[in-house]
């Protein structure tokens, strides 16, 4: 009995300090959520299930990979894309994380990592991976829905067809470019946001507007 009574308190401490550690994670994942520098866009018009937004150009690392999975791709690109930022680079030198991660929804998957504004493309180390490349976006109007929860193929094909569907009631046509953006780290758990993206026509969004004036 005793022997049983102290595996139990023996079991119960391990149970809270995973539990303390769990929160203290959690903590501060949400307080680093809060810093961190995200890609900037303005709100254009909000619908029932989706918004239209106008992103700034902005500069990228980039990395493609043959992988189309979901799960598999981004361990891939996450991993090549964080040595670069986390200090895999000519100077050694560690460059902010920034949100969210993009990763293209094609055969082929391309993932980038917003670089953070205070640098530019002359100033930057150069990546010890040779797959590692600049890419600078343009601006462009997109369309965007939300989802919580953790990302995978299922999910991000069901809230990809609701976009479509949306969009086609709504009458905006679009470049057929999607894109997944992830907003949290892997280990946080709580307020989790992950979204759908497609860039839309500039013309579409003029005439739309110019309807409802």
């Amino acid at each position: 009995m005793k022997l049983n009574n102290l595996i139990m308190k023996i079991l119960l401490i391990i149970l809270g300090v995973l539990a303390s550690a769990f929160v203290a994670i959690q903590i501060f994942a949400l307080n680093s959520q809060r810093n961190i520098e995200t890609y900037p866009y303005a709100v254009i018009k909000k619908y029932k299930t989706f918004e239209t937004r106008a992103y700034e150009a902005t500069l990228f690392t980039s990395v493609k990979l043959s992988e189309s999975d979901f799960k598999k791709a981004s361990s891939q690109g996450f991993s090549i894309l964080a040595g670069y930022i986390f200090g895999g680079n000519d100077r050694n030198e560690k460059i902010a994380m920034t949100s969210p991660v993009s990763m293209s929804l094609e055969d082929s998957t391309t993932m980038m990592f917003m670089v953070p504004k205070k640098l530019h493309k002359d100033i930057l180390p150069r990546p010890n991976q040779p797959e590692v490349e600049f890419k600078k976006e343009p601006a462009k109007t997109v369309a965007a829905l939300q989802f919580s929860g953790w990302a995978n193929n299922k999910k991000i094909k069901k809230y990809k067809q609701q976009l479509q569907t949306a969009l086609a009631n709504n009458g905006i046509s679009h470049t057929n470019r999607f894109c997944f953006f992830g907003y949290n780290a892997p280990y946080e758990v709580f307020n989790r946001k992950n979204e759908i993206i497609v860039e839309l026509y500039q013309n579409t969004i003029n005439q739309k507007h110019e309807t409802t004036l």
